[in-house]
């Protein structure tokens, strides 16, 4: 699946300052990692942003937002942001800030172990 190169280009713009940003192949698109945790990437044309749990109700009500899903399963915390909720400079920043501060309070998956 492509995915949006020019969205990623803005992401990656925007965490320009940050002092630990990897970027992994996931969901069929692109995941930055903050910090070794996942924290914001592209899916298609739409921005797939991890704001936690606390924040998702309100995040939900915003134009252009929804929930992120793997199959049937909804994914905890994350959610989808189409174009529309980030038309306008602010509207981009506000996903970003909103990703980034959750960052610390984020969990880091598991590291699998490799070969015996």
């Amino acid at each position: 699946m492509a995915f949006n190169e020019e969205l990623s280009d803005r992401i990656r713009e925007a965490l320009v300052n940050e002092p630990q940003v990897t970027e992994k192949r996931m969901f069929g698109g692109i995941c930055y990692m903050v910090n070794d945790k996942m924290c914001i990437g592209v899916m298609g044309d739409e921005m797939m942003c991890r704001v936690g749990e606390e924040a998702l109700a309100e995040a939900l009500e915003k134009r252009g937002c929804r929930e992120m899903r793997s199959g049937k399963r909804v994914m905890k915390g994350c959610v989808l942001v189409s174009e529309e909720g980030m038309r306008t400079a602010a509207g981009f920043r506000y996903w970003v800030d909103l990703c980034l501060a959750f960052n610390p309070l984020a969990k880091a998956a598991k590291k699998k172990k490799t070969g015996s």
